[in-house]
């Protein structure tokens, strides 16, 4: 009998390259955020993307980053995990983790909190400094939340189809 392989990726991983996969299906063209939600038993319950909502097409609205608040992409976008959240339709998230390519913003975070996610596990945490995120990281405290920075392995995953 054979040995089992020993080089296979950990759940970390695994769920962090879904929420990197997620955020490729973004059309922004600056950030692309990806986001997986996960059962404490290690089972993907929903994915989310930054994107327009339903029915809001990305042709009609803006991408910009700067210039009038309405001609700019942030009062219509939906980040990652507001979607990863809305897209769930299994009942409760009690209790469940989700990995982020991005810290969430202090919206999420109250979305976060809300659905009972109890554990965010990031990728990178760029915005620290903002006022947004560190409202974010004070709710999260208060609510009990654990934040798990994801411990890059430097391992890259390529698909080829």
């Amino acid at each position: 009998m054979g040995e089992k392989r020993q080089d296979y990726i950990s759940w970390d991983e695994y769920f962090m390259g879904v929420a990197m996969l997620s955020g490729m299906r973004s059309k922004d063209p600056n950030t692309q955020v990806g986001a997986c939600i996960v059962s404490q038993d290690n089972k993907i319950l929903s994915m989310g993307y930054n994107g327009f909502p339903k029915g809001c097409d990305d042709d009609e609205f803006p991408w910009a980053r700067t210039g009038e608040s309405n001609e700019t992409k942030y009062p219509f976008v939906t980040h990652a995990e507001l979607n990863a959240i809305l897209n769930y339709r299994g009942g409760s998230l009690e209790g469940a983790k989700i990995y982020v390519a991005l810290f969430p913003c202090n919206e999420c975070a109250k979305a976060i909190i809300q659905a009972g996610l109890k554990t965010v596990v990031y990728a990178s945490d760029k915005y620290a400094d903002t006022a947004a995120t560190l409202a974010s990281k004070r709710m999260f405290r208060a609510a009990g939340v654990e934040l798990v920075p994801y411990l890059h392995t430097g391992r890259k995953i390529e698909l080829e189809v």
